[in-house]
């Protein structure tokens, strides 16, 4: 099976920027989908990001549209999620996962999940 590996998270100001990557091993992530969600106590998991196995779909919610990019580097194993412009609402736990179909992902499941990184943006 894939272990997935987060890294990057911190405590940043507000309108700052952070970037996240997942580090997988195990398994080549070329035969998966991948996607960053974000849970905050209280709420439902929501997912922020996703992509293909090759890039040609990428998917983001509508609250991070403009501000966030996901990219995948399969040569290296890695997913990254460049955030930029900050919200004190981003808050949350940020976890990596994987899934052998997108469209899955875009309904919020995964067969594989991170253990999650801590982002705290500070108004």
């Amino acid at each position: 099976q894939v272990q997935l590996v987060e890294s990057g998270g911190g405590l940043v100001q507000a309108g700052g920027s952070l970037r996240l990557s997942c580090q997988a091993s195990g398994r080549t992530i070329s035969g998966y989908a991948m996607g960053w969600f974000r849970r905050t106590p209280g709420k439902e998991r929501e997912l922020v990001a996703a992509i293909s196995r090759s890039g040609g779909s990428i998917y983001y919610a509508s609250s991070v549209k403009g501000r966030f990019t996901i990219s995948r580097d399969n040569a290296k194993n890695t997913v990254d999620l460049q955030m930029n412009n900050l919200k004190p609402e981003d808050t949350a736990v940020y976890y990596c996962a994987a899934d052998s179909d997108f469209y899955r992902i875009r309904r919020s499941y995964a067969n594989y999940w991170g253990q999650g990184t801590q982002v705290t943006v500070s108004s």
